[in-house]
């Protein structure tokens, strides 16, 4: 075997690397609450199991839980800029859209799902401006 068969790969998963190293990374805002549910590189790797456990567990078995609800993760992780708005899911100031716009990963659960949490709604509410295009609003919750 040639020692250049063995140095070009090398090089170009060297250069790879650092490539991937310099790629600005998405910037996410504080969640609200104290910590997650999971902790943060099971989240990073696996939130889309945990959601997609949740949703068989709810829609076909009728076991509805909160700990991995995609609800629960919009209330603590989808924040008001500045302005008081909160982000659509199609922004990249989005919490989800962040980090799968960086990733290159298309999501589908806003195509059915609120995007927003429930303190979103109550402010366009309360300012006159809920439109039947901000998508449902958040089921109440139950007692």
């Amino acid at each position: 075997m040639r020692l250049s068969s063995l140095v070009l790969p090398a090089l170009m998963l060297m250069a790879s690397t650092s490539a991937q190293a310099d790629a600005p990374k998405p910037v996410l805002p504080e969640p609200l609450g104290e910590r997650c549910v999971e902790p943060t590189e099971v989240m990073r790797a696996r939130h889309w199991e945990f959601i997609l456990h949740q949703r068989d567990e709810t829609v076909h078995r009728g076991i509805r839980t909160t700990k991995h609800s995609l609800k629960n993760c919009l209330e603590c992780h989808v924040r008001a800029n500045e302005a008081g708005e909160y982000p659509r899911a199609s922004s990249p100031e989005h919490y989800c859209s962040a980090c799968h716009i960086y990733a290159g990963v298309r999501i589908d659960c806003f195509e059915c799902h609120a995007d927003r949490p429930h303190a979103a709604y109550d402010a366009l509410e309360h300012h006159g401006r809920l439109r039947t295009e901000d998508v449902k609003r958040p089921e109440e919750p139950q007692p």
